[in-house]
């Protein structure tokens, strides 16, 4: 196996571990990003902006941009908002899950009545139509999908109605049908990744989550990247909690679990049944590529446990404006050394990220500092340069 084509909203880190693994990786995607492109021997992009829209593409227009290539592939492996696709459409064996356990493991509102049913702590949840049982503060969520941007707390049920007529405003996509209402926890946000054949599943990293933090983004629940490892002494805890769980929803390969570590102990968010957005933490932290491990899993082997070699961190960097990329902010964020670089011509819209910025070092405290660092010197450069058109 050698030619590999990666698909998803946004595949870079994928592509970029599988060329590292030594195979020949293509890609589509929304983005097709820079560093994507130097990473794949061939890429194309998909004109789709929104997770869900990719959920709900057609497979005759993947087929055209994969006969683009003029090429046959040995595999696919399908990224976040690819996950529901007819399998048989594929002209290969796609190395994922199957739809079925996907859909399961990535709807909220299921997870959470499996989680009931086994007796594991996790936020509770209620549908739009539930609102006289509901109990405030919660917060509200699309079921399907992440990256946080359409979370929203209420603290009372007139903010709850307020809140989803927004939600419905700013997103069409989103109804009454697709969205949940949980119990709103104070805690760490966190998640186990894991690597997992039909039979074993092997916890690789505990990973802290960065959310909503302010210098990366203006929105309150952005999930703006992780640190690779989270030091706790609920680890073990967590990653015994995830490997039932990714056993029990039949996945194969890379997941993840996200959890809120709360005063009373680690509590279930959600399964992403897929590569996450800790993939490249986990590989600079613990010193392993997690694309031959998942390709290794569906061949039934796993790998030996890894220990971390250092505090790796990925900021995302997410823009408060739209952004035109000219070769100047372009040549700022290629001297940070980020990753996820937007090409030159291409325009960012409002909370949209922007770039990765990345560190590793010996402590947490100095990992978040260095990224810190690097997200001011481009704020900085983005609000002199607003300033310097503005009196153009």
């Amino acid at each position: 196996m050698q030619n590999i084509l990666v698909i998803g909203f946004s595949t870079r880190n994928i592509v970029c571990s599988a060329r590292r693994a030594g195979y020949n990786v293509y890609s589509i995607d929304a983005f097709r990003d820079l560093d994507l492109q130097k990473c794949a021997y061939g890429s194309v992009l998909l004109e789709f902006r929104t997770a869900k829209k990719l959920q709900q593409l057609d497979f005759s227009k993947i087929k055209v941009k994969m006969d683009s290539f003029e090429l046959k592939f040995d595999a696919i492996v399908p990224g976040s908002g690819i996950g529901m696709v007819d399998y048989n459409s594929f002209p290969c064996p796609l190395l994922a899950s199957s739809p079925d356990a996907v859909q399961k493991a990535s709807d909220k509102l299921y997870l959470s009545k499996r989680l009931d049913a086994l007796g594991i702590s996790h936020p509770h949840c209620y549908s739009p139509e539930e609102l006289d049982t509901i109990e405030c503060p919660v917060i509200i969520k699309p079921a399907l999908g992440g990256g946080g941007t359409f979370n929203r707390i209420a603290k009372s049920k007139q903010e709850i109605l307020s809140i989803l007529d927004e939600l419905f405003g700013l997103n069409p996509e989103l109804t009454d049908q697709t969205v949940i209402i949980q119990d709103f926890l104070e805690g760490i946000s966190s998640s186990v990744s894991l690597l997992s054949t039909k039979n074993e599943a092997l916890s690789v990293a505990v990973n802290e989550q960065l959310i909503g933090i302010s210098w990366l983004s203006r929105l309150p629940f952005a999930y703006c990247g992780n640190i690779t490892p989270f030091r706790t002494e609920q680890a073990e805890e967590m990653e015994a909690l995830a490997e039932d769980l990714v056993l029990r929803f039949k996945l194969l390969g890379s997941n993840g679990v996200d959890f809120l570590f709360t005063e009373n102990g680690p509590v279930v968010l959600e399964i992403n049944p897929r590569f996450q957005g800790s993939l490249d933490t986990i590989e600079k932290a613990m010193d392993i590529n997690l694309f031959e491990a998942h390709v290794d899993c569906f061949r039934g082997d796993l790998p030996d446990k890894p220990n971390a070699k250092c505090f790796a961190a990925r900021g995302i960097f997410y823009s408060d404006r739209e952004l035109f990329i000219d070769r100047e902010l372009m040549d700022i964020i290629i001297k940070e050394k980020c990753a996820d670089i937007p090409p030159q011509g291409t325009v960012v819209k409002p909370d949209w990220p922007l770039t990765s910025l990345f560190s590793c070092t010996s402590t947490r405290e100095d990992a978040v500092l260095f990224l810190e660092r690097g997200a001011k010197r481009i704020d900085t450069f983005i609000e002199n340069q607003t300033k310097s058109r503005g009196n153009d």
